[in-house]
């Protein structure tokens, strides 16, 4: 075996008949200068928190990772963060910062706010000297850095690279230097591969090709591909077993030494043949091996590694890349017994770099491979004959049916076959000149194939264009039918291009098919979904309401329905068939309208009508949309309409003026989201601030001073135009302080010593607590005030649900007094399980149910119990509950004597906030038997719940452009809407007016 290895070197005459038969003998890249310092390898800027960046250690050495730190300056440099590293780094290793929802992938991680697709990234030193950098210094792109897009991507940085770009301000171009990935890939995260002169970069010696099973007596070798003329012999071949049923699984069966490289750079092993395994087997390049055979122990540094899997159950490899029977797409699913990279060298980790080889031994002995396979070349430069077989290109050439390839289930019946459609381009999505932006392909459809269950229309993804296209072109597209699967469930059919053109221009689109969204429950019977339209011109001709917008300012959706939806527990009791059947409906009778983008918090953001969304050309929830239109898409669990053109707008929902409820005596509930005089991260530092009574909590809201300033303006702007005489507010920072400043922002705004505040200090242990304010010249606090905590009741649990504050509160003029209690409940958001109350599902009440019921029932009671010692009989409750009308902690306080204001005023489809496009009141307004009787008025104020966060205070994602969407107004002041309750309250001790018909003139209502 030793001698076929050593002799069967390709000779002059036969590689010079193989460049005459055109065979692919593809270039090796030139090595460039070894590395002396570490690089930024991998960048991931992906969905929601989705950031990561990989730093790589190409020297021959270990790097002590605590002199370094990650260096981030946000939108052009309007506010940085600086992230000490820590560790040590091996060399020919990779180390992981990301945020900590990538925590499965990192090695550090952080629940800082990191970059979007727009900022700049610096690798450097702890005396700040730049090691490597991303980006430009100083400057904002817009949303990205150009070509390949650095939103919503993973770029890995291409393995001729080993210095990094230690120029700041130089101009920043990724496709100099980085390779795509498509956004949310993570696979790539924890390992690099460099091609470099020299050091210790794991990818500066690869294993360059192999051979396990051949036809007849087995030709075995491990071709190695490095620097030139270069001692190896730091390096170790190790083959691990991988079948299941042997006594060695998981152990080292073979090493194999590594000698010196040719003048071209390839070396075979020294050691006789391997014999290597035909089975399950990985081969695992190891520079300093240990000795250990176990291969979960310590080998050393595996700079390189792949593996064969031959598909047998239970078996495993232990390798960067695995190549099994469908890894190049052979219908014969048999494992490869070799294969070559082509060209040497291509290291990116993924079976695209490799090429089964012949087994017929061609290159060693007579014959040709089949197309698609490569020839046995050890100790040579490898080669391949390229498969040129499948559909033709040409205009005119055979083709399917898009509806064959679309099929008429969830996914395409010809997954990974090379199809050939032809149809005109209804949807053009195509990449912009700048390289970010849009959805990287366009949507084509054909005449249609007569079957009503599959569509007739395909996404085209080509990410670079391979041609311009525009809407009206008819095109012929060669590509490989498959899925595109997001997080959320969703899977697209898409074809991917090979090749595109463009057969005529200014063709006659099909007719947009009209798609009808459910109108009621009834209407589900009949729907069929709107997968049998995915990738289809449509139009949408109902009135479609806008339900949601939660994802607008970042993703540009909008979410639409034929009428707005409901909470089901704000209209059923929980648990009950109705409120099932509601959830089913909600989430059926629904369409996202998209913006056609594929990047974040554009600098425009697009608006239904098409223009672009300005304060003067808005929407609110409620408004309508007609005559929507576009082709369908399925991307991260839902189904879209990405525009084609624009929609008809009409504004249903015009902004109210604060309800008149009347009385001589308004109370107000007002949840101002965050309201945090102690900001945040000013610099970006999540170690910045501290919050809560210990000062060990996180601080929420504003960021920095000027998101504070912006945020406090329309806080005040929305207090001063309620102008109710007792507001209680809830989510206020939790400091002696917080409402006090509040207080002193609303007086310069409507007068000095208009407000006072009831001073409480610090209330519970949380970060956020409840507030009083009152307006001086209406009343006066009567008493002390109280406080409901765990301490008073062990069924109110201050863990979970914020303390209560009690304040009775006389009127001036009639003396007539009223107990106002301010509440904030545990929300839905997370998990009870803790303390022994299980999850629930929505339509049963949410989670920690239990808990805001038993605090309800120690609110009742405690509120029997005078806590503010002045016996009042007017009493109202009021705040953030976190449960709709129809929901047991509800229940429980209307079953202790009170009536629900807000139900009673508004009826049953009264709302105050709206999630996941499903309106409700959580903050609500409940009065006891004696003070129902002086009520004049309850309603909520909607002001907040109806308008897009796009215009709130917050600038922590939104680009320039959108941050400039702005107005200190009243509106999108908080994300929950105020209520507002007016009375004209009866003096102390008239309750037993005889005769409330008639008015004595000592309070009691005429």
């Amino acid at each position: 075996m030793e001698t076929t290895l050593t002799t069967r070197r390709w000779g002059v005459s036969l590689l010079a008949a193989l460049l005459a038969a055109a065979v692919m003998v593809p270039a090796t890249a030139a090595r460039a200068a070894a590395p002396t310092d570490l690089i930024i390898s991998e960048y991931v800027e992906g969905s929601s928190f989705n950031k990561a960046v990989e730093f790589y250690n190409g020297t021959d050495a270990a790097v002590d990772l605590s002199g370094y730190e990650l260096f981030v300056s946000f939108n052009g440099g309007t506010s940085t963060a600086t992230f000490p590293l820590s560790g040590s780094l091996a060399a020919g290793d990779a180390y992981v910062f990301a945020d900590e929802d990538l925590a499965a992938y990192a090695d550090q991680t952080t629940n800082a706010s990191l970059w979007n697709g727009d900022d700049f990234l610096a690798l450097r030193t702890t005396d700040d000297t730049v090691v490597d950098s991303f980006g430009t210094l100083g400057l904002d792109p817009g949303t990205s850095w150009g070509t390949p897009s650095t939103a919503n991507n993973t770029l890995r940085r291409n393995a001729d690279v080993c210095t990094g770009d230690t120029v700041v301000d130089d101009a920043f171009d990724p496709s100099q230097e980085w390779s795509e990935f498509g956004n949310d890939t993570f696979d790539g995260l924890g390992s690099h591969a460099v091609d470099c002169e020299g050091g210790g970069g794991g990818g500066s010696v690869v294993i360059n090709e192999f051979s396990a099973s051949t036809t007849g007596t087995d030709v075995e070798y491990v071709e190695l591909y490095g620097p030139a003329d270069t001692d190896l012999s730091a390096y170790t071949v190790l083959q691990v077993e991988g079948d299941e049923g042997s006594s060695n699984f998981g152990t080292v069966i073979g090493d194999y030494a590594v000698g010196t490289t040719d003048a071209a750079g390839f070396a075979l092993l020294d050691s006789p043949s391997p014999a290597l395994q035909n089975g399950t087997l990985s081969l695992l390049l190891v520079r300093d091996w240990t000795g250990e055979t176990d291969v979960t122990g310590d080998l050393g540094t595996v700079v390189d590694s792949v593996a064969v899997d031959d598909g047998d159950s239970g078996d495993q490899t232990w390798a960067q890349t695995t190549l099994d029977g469908l890894f190049d797409g052979d219908a014969n699913t048999f494992a490869p017994g070799g294969a070559s990279r082509i060209p040497d060298g291509a290291d990116t980790d993924t079976a695209d770099d490799w090429v089964r080889n012949d087994f017929d031994l061609a290159g060693i002995e007579d014959g040709d491979p089949a197309p698609g396979e490569a020839y046995n070349t050890p100790g040579a430069p490898n080669a391949w004959v390229e498969d040129t077989g499948g559909p033709g290109g040409e205009c005119g050439d055979p083709t399917v049916t898009i509806g064959s390839v679309q099929g008429d289930g969830a996914t395409t019946p010809v997954e990974g076959e090379t199809v050939a459609i032809e149809g005109v381009v209804v949807g053009d999505f195509q990449y912009d000149d700048e390289g970010f932006g849009n959805l990287g392909g366009f949507h084509v459809q054909d005449a249609g194939d007569g079957d009503a269950a599959t569509s007739d229309g395909v996404f085209v993804y080509e990410g670079s264009p391979l041609v311009d296209v525009n809407v009206g072109d008819r095109v012929h597209v060669v590509g490989e039918a498959a899925e595109y699967e997001t997080s959320g469930g969703a899977s697209q059919t898409q074809v991917y291009a090979d090749s595109v053109v463009v057969c005529a221009s200014g063709v006659d689109l099909p007719a947009a098919t009209d798609v009808l969204v459910p109108t009621d429950l009834a209407g589900l019977d009949d729907f069929t979904g709107f997968e049998r339209y995915e990738g289809m011109y449509v139009t949408f001709p109902q009135d479609l309401a806008i339900l949601e917008y939660f994802n607008y300012d970042r993703f540009g959706e909008i979410v639409l329905g034929t009428e707005r939806q409901f909470q089901p527990t704000a209209v059923y009791e929980p648990g009950s068939a109705e409120a099932v059947a509601l959830e089913t409906y909600n989430d059926t009778a629904r369409i996202t309208l998209d913006d056609g983008l594929s990047t974040q918090n554009p600098q425009v953001t697009r608006h239904p009508n098409g223009d672009p969304f300005t304060l003067d050309n808005r929407f609110r929830g409620g408004d309508l949309v007609t005559n929507t239109v576009g082709v369908i898409d399925e991307s991260f669990g839902l189904y879209r309409i990405q525009p084609t053109g624009p929609a008809d707008f009409t504004v249903a929902n015009p902004r109210p003026d604060v309800p008149d409820v009347g009385g001589r005596l308004q109370v107000a509930a007002f949840n101002v989201l965050n309201y945090f005089p102690t900001l945040d991260y000013p610099t970006g530092d999540p170690l910045d601030n501290a919050c809560g009574p210990d000062m060990n909590q996180e601080c929420r809201g504003a960021d920095t001073e000027l998101e504070f300033e912006r945020q406090e303006a329309k806080i005040v702007a929305a207090l001063a135009e309620l102008d109710a005489d007792v507001v209680g507010l809830m989510e206020i920072e939790n400091s002696p302080t917080a409402v006090e400043t509040l207080v002193a922002a609303l007086n310069a705004e409507v007068g000095e010593g208009t407000y006072a505040a009831i001073s409480t200090g610090y209330l519970g242990t949380d970060a956020i607590k409840v507030g009083l304010i009152y307006k001086t010249d209406s009343v006066d606090p009567k008493g002390e005030y109280a406080i409901l905590d765990q301490s008073v009741d062990p069924r109110f649990l201050d863990s979970k649900n914020r303390p209560v504050l009690a304040q009775t509160f006389v009127e001036h003029g009639t003396g007539a007094d009223v107990l106002v209690a301010v509440n904030h409940l545990k929300s839905k958001g997370s998990s009870c399980s803790d303390v022994g109350d299980p999850d629930l599902p929505d339509t049963e009440g949410g989670n920690c149910d239990g808990v805001r019921t038993a605090a309800a029932e120690a609110i009742v009671d405690w509120l029997d119990s005078n806590p503010t010692k002045v016996h009042p009989g007017n009493i109202l409750v009021t705040g953030d509950l976190n449960s709709y009308d129809k929901e047991d902690p509800i229940d429980a306080i209307v079953d202790g004597g009170y009536v629900d204001l807000i139900a009673e005023y508004q009826g049953e489809y009264a709302y105050s906030y709206v999630f996941d496009g499903q309106l409700g009141y959580l903050d609500h307004a409940l009065a006891n038997a004696d003070l129902a009787e002086d009520v004049t008025g309850a309603a909520v104020w909607h002001a907040n719940t109806d308008e897009p966060d796009l215009i709130d205070y917050d600038m922590s994602f939104k680009s320039d452009g959108q941050d400039a969407i702005y107005a200190p107004d009243e509106y999108r002041a908080s994300d929950h809407d105020a209520v507002l309750v007016g009375m004209d309250l009866d003096r102390p001790g008239n309750r037993n007016c005889q005769d409330r018909g008639k008015g004595n003139g000592n309070g009691c209502r005429p």
